[in-house]
């Protein structure tokens, strides 16, 4: 199975969201849920009996879903949910007697090594400002989706809230400008930290890319002994 499809379908399943919204289409935002049950079940592959039998329960959720005509509401849990959790991802690794996650990754990409005594501070700054950013974007997320109308959360389940914004409005946020805030601070702190810390090559932005992608299921389960095998 192609690497791509599930970059193609994180890709394709905020612009299916989007375009739905705005064209109250139906069928669009069944694509979308598709998406991202897809991407869900994809982890399971090697599983599947598993991987089948969750799909088939989400396809059945789905398909009573599209018949009732709420076939959207399952398009406005991600942008909360993906935020929340990797931001509560990030504040977790604040806790006492934890390493902050982006220092974790800073070590994980130099052999265990920091070559800069500032580094430690500023990647606790930024594990913190990177908690706040994306709780702050879930919260967000959160009231839009609970105040769009048409369609939107409480209207679906007939409480009519005490104001409104358009479900375009909800959709504008929620599937382009909530990543495109993502992309732009982290590309940003990129180039600042770059400079800040010349000494620090990692190939460019791609190579820190790449880097960062082959540090592994231990490091993102937080074991502290898979710190240095980004090399």
């Amino acid at each position: 199975m192609s690497r791509l499809l599930p970059v193609a379908l994180a890709l394709a399943f905020p612009v299916l969201a989007h375009a739905s919204a705005v064209t109250a289409s139906l069928a669009l935002a069944t694509a979308a849920v598709a998406c991202l049950l897809i991407l869900v079940c994809l982890p399971l592959r090697a599983r599947p009996v598993l991987a089948l039998g969750a799909f088939a329960a989400g396809a059945g959720v789905l398909a009573v879903l599209y018949a009732s005509g709420h076939a959207h509401l399952p398009l406005m849990l991600p942008p909360v949910l993906f935020n929340l959790a990797v931001g509560l991802y990030f504040a977790r690794s604040l806790a006492p007697g934890r390493m902050p996650l982006i220092e974790r990754i800073v070590r994980a990409l130099n052999n265990g090594q920091v070559h800069h005594p500032e580094v430690p501070g500023y990647a606790r700054a930024w594990t913190r400002a990177w908690a706040a950013l994306l709780i702050g974007l879930a919260l967000i997320n959160a009231l839009l989706a609970l105040l769009a109308e048409p369609k939107g959360l409480l209207v679906s389940v007939g409480v009519v809230p005490p104001q409104t914004v358009p479900l375009e409005l909800w959709s504008l946020f929620a599937n382009l400008l909530n990543y495109l805030i993502v992309a732009l601070v982290f590309v940003g702190e990129y180039v600042y930290r770059a400079r800040r810390f010349p000494h620090s090559d990692y190939g460019g932005f791609v190579g820190f890319l790449k880097r960062v992608g082959r540090l592994g299921p231990a490091f993102w389960r937080g074991s502290d002994a898979a710190v240095g095998s980004g090399r």
